[in-house]
């Protein structure tokens, strides 16, 4: 055994689960032709394209040496793909094309403090794509017709209306829009003859699971996420003509979020996925039937269908399970046939990965907490959810807040049960995706009942078995990262430790500083946080601001922030570390100058977590791999507090920052 109580397993290298993937996000093109993915080039993520019956000509056909290219996707336009990319993590994302047996890639997006909307791309129109620009308003994106061949843009619809985002047909006709409410619900309007009229009434209380999401390829049938007169968001077909609405599915026990099958030409919805503890697919077309059935033969976990042919004959599948990083395949429809391409990270074959169990934890006031667990190798849960061993354990909180944690592959979790701790992921009141009561609970509970809940599975964990209450850390990232600063702050003896990745420590502050485009929603984040223009608003946003409070904060932390965070500013961050270092409470503070709402170059991210692996392993027990290393490459800098992890002062001795826009 080793000081964590777990039985000891190869140690995973760090590179391995956080480096570049060697492929990702596969794709093919509408007409077959080419497949494509993303893949290094000198240490930098880059469209390769090849053709589909002769990967080994694969070739890189962007050149970015930053930070790298995240989002891809094909246009309709032969040999033509789209992808996004913004300077230094400020997330103004601008849209490029580039032509794939050549020539340069060409911004479709070029202006300053401009963030590009892809609102369309179609079979129909396909030499051109609709793009949302807020280059005019900051705060809001005019629609534009973009000609893919010369860049050419022609204005559509100027948003003088305060719109959150318009919805077009895929002939490029714009027939609805939505629009924020002064009470914090939403109306989507039509258009008509007369000018925008109120279709659809939107509360307040059902503004997170209930949205438009797309009209079929005909323009008759609306789909809708929406959760009015019902409990949990269903998938509804509005007839556009009668307004005639269908329920085409919905769970009793979790939302429909929007993970459809949506037959590639004429845009009608064929399967549903649901997560309530694991994903499930409901099917809606038989036509669709026996392809589900043949993809299950890939194993237990998920079979993701990525993209399909505009003829349908052919479907890019991505399959992971919690144990199984994604592998990649075509399945071809007509033979049955599922055809292996290859895994996403080799590196990790045969490496010991350990399965997730998604567990339901009640909690104080019995609201139903669903959740992941997962335990080091060797470490089982008995019938009745009992621990075979005690280990150390990390409470990882995903951020959002209005997001959840799900079953799957998490590279997050495998790095750290590899390392010896249990790692619990919870659910919290708040989260969305099991229903419009469960996310309004969370409605102004920023710090308390949603703190509680985190409490709650905490010792839900101590009673199973699964860890001790002197040997649990607290991290995660955005709301995470809050939720850590909250932890050490407002329960300062419940928590070993804590890793904060971005998250903000003053409510006022975050609120005052939101990016311009996100404005137009404000009256949700004001009732949903705490609302600074009211005196109670304010008393409010001060009483769980972890930084009213950071004197009480007696355990180690980590902080980890990118100077360019359009989200969470870099100042969150500052002003809790000056706040602790006045009160003379230790703090160790990790800032990237190159990176924005979280760490996405692969030398950052490595770093990060090598850092983290070790300021856990001083202050938890695990196991970890010197830092040494791994602080090459990227933009490290550590403006107090290195001397708090071991091997850091070091690292940092002769280290040159590397700084990527």
């Amino acid at each position: 055994m080793t000081s964590t109580d777990a039985p000891q397993t190869a140690l995973i290298p760090r590179d391995a689960l956080f480096g570049n993937p060697e492929r990702a996000s596969v794709q093919i093109s509408p007409d077959g032709r080419h497949l494509s993915w993303l893949a290094p080039v000198d240490g930098v993520l880059n469209v390769w394209v090849a053709p589909a019956d002769d990967l080994a000509s694969a070739r890189p056909v962007t050149r970015d040496t930053a930070r790298g290219i995240r989002a891809y996707f094909w246009s309709y336009r032969p040999d033509v793909l789209l992808y996004l990319r913004d300077s230094g993590g400020d997330e103004d994302f601008h849209a490029f094309r580039v032509d794939v047996t050549g020539g340069d890639p060409l911004d479709l997006t070029p202006f300053e403090s401009t963030t590009a909307d892809i609102a369309g791309v179609s079979h129909l129109v396909p030499d051109e794509v609709l793009i949302g620009m807020n280059d005019r308003d900051p705060e809001l994106h005019d629609l534009y017709r973009v000609d893919l061949a010369t860049g050419e843009r022609t204005l559509v619809e100027q948003n003088t209306e305060g719109f959150l985002g318009y919805l077009a047909d895929d002939r490029y006709e714009v027939r609805y829009a939505l629009r924020q409410r002064p009470d914090a619900g939403m109306d989507l309007l039509a258009r008509t003859p007369e000018g925008w009229k109120v279709a659809e009434e939107i509360g307040f209380e059902d503004a997170l699971s209930t949205a438009p999401l797309a009209l079929t390829a005909d323009g008759s049938v609306l789909y809708m996420l929406d959760s009015r007169d019902r409990e949990t968001a269903a998938l509804v077909a509005l007839d556009v003509a009668s307004n005639e609405r269908s329920v085409v599915h919905a769970d009793p026990r979790a939302d429909v979020q929007g993970r459809l099958l949506v037959h590639p030409r004429s845009g009608v919805v064929q399967a549903v996925g649901v997560t309530y503890l694991e994903p499930e697919w409901a099917v809606i077309d038989e036509t669709v039937s026996t392809d589900l059935e043949r993809l299950r033969t890939l194993g237990p976990g998920d079979a993701a269908v990525n993209t399909r042919t505009l003829d349908d004959t052919t479907w890019v599948i991505a399959y992971s399970a919690p144990d199984t990083p994604l592998a990649y395949h075509l399945y071809h429809r007509a033979s049955g046939e599922i055809e292996y391409l290859f895994s996403g990270r080799p590196a990790l074959d045969g490496a010991p990965l350990v399965t997730m169990t998604g567990v339901e934890i009640p909690a104080r006031d019995g609201l139903t907490l669903p959740s992941y667990l997962t335990l080091p190798a060797g470490v089982t849960l008995d019938v009745d959810g009992r621990a075979s061993t005690a280990v150390p354990m990390v409470l990882f909180v995903h951020g959002g807040p209005w997001a959840r944690d799900t079953f799957g592959y998490d590279s997050w979790a495998q790095w750290l049960a590899n390392r010896g701790y249990a790692v619990l992921q919870t659910n919290f009141r708040g989260s969305t995706g099991f229903g419009k009561a469960f996310t309004n609970a969370g409605d102004q509970q920023w710090g308390a009942t949603m703190h509680d809940d985190l409490l709650d599975t905490v010792d839900w964990a101590v009673a199973h078995g699964v860890t001790t209450p002197d040997r649990v850390a607290v991290m995660g990232g955005s709301y995470g990262g809050y939720a850590t600063l909250a932890g050490l702050a407002f329960t300062p003896e419940v928590f070993a430790c804590g890793v904060d990745i971005v998250g903000p420590s003053n409510l006022h502050t975050l609120l005052e500083t939101i990016p311009p485009y996100w404005k137009p929603m404000f009256e949700q984040l004001a009732r949903r946080v705490g609302d600074p223009r009211t005196e109670e608003g304010r008393a409010l946003l001060t009483e769980r601001s972890p930084l009213t409070r950071a004197e009480q904060i007696v355990r180690p932390l980590l902080i980890g922030q990118g100077a360019n965070d359009p989200r969470v500013k870099q100042a969150e961050s500052d002003q809790i570390v000056e706040a602790m270092t006045h009160n003379g409470i230790p703090v160790t503070y990790v800032l990237f100058p190159d990176e924005g709402h979280g760490f996405h170059r692969p030398e950052n991210s490595k770093a990060f977590n090598a850092i983290a692996e070790n300021f856990l392993a001083a202050h938890l027990g695990g196991r970890a791999e010197p830092i040494d290393g791994d602080l090459s490459g990227s933009s490290t800098a550590v403006p107090t507090g290195a001397d708090g992890v071991q091997g850091l002062p070091e690292a940092l001795t002769g280290h040159e920052p590397v700084v990527r826009a």
